[in-house]
């Protein structure tokens, strides 16, 4: 029970972001982590999505699940308030 509403208090912090840029920390693994910047774009019921934005003028979108910030694969610091991290 507690973990499900751990998830609804995640999902709700996301969709209080939407449209805002953040900083992606994405733990691949092995010692391996990405950082990229991109701003999130959708929040759906099980998932939602970020317009990653490259240097190089690339863009692409990416989703991930909620229970990847849960499980810490995912670490999002919203850009401006660095205090506020998901």
């Amino acid at each position: 029970m507690s973990e499900q509403v751990t998830l609804i208090k995640i999902k709700q912090d996301i969709e209080d972001c939407l449209g805002r840029k953040v900083l992606l920390k994405t733990n691949k693994g092995k010692r391996k982590v990405k950082v990229n910047e991109g701003v999130i774009q959708f929040a759906y019921p099980s998932v939602f999505t970020v317009k990653i934005i490259n240097g190089l003028d690339l863009e692409r979108t990416v989703s991930y699940s909620y229970s990847d910030i849960l499980t810490e694969t995912v670490e999002l610091t919203v850009c401006g308030n660095p205090n506020y991290i998901l």
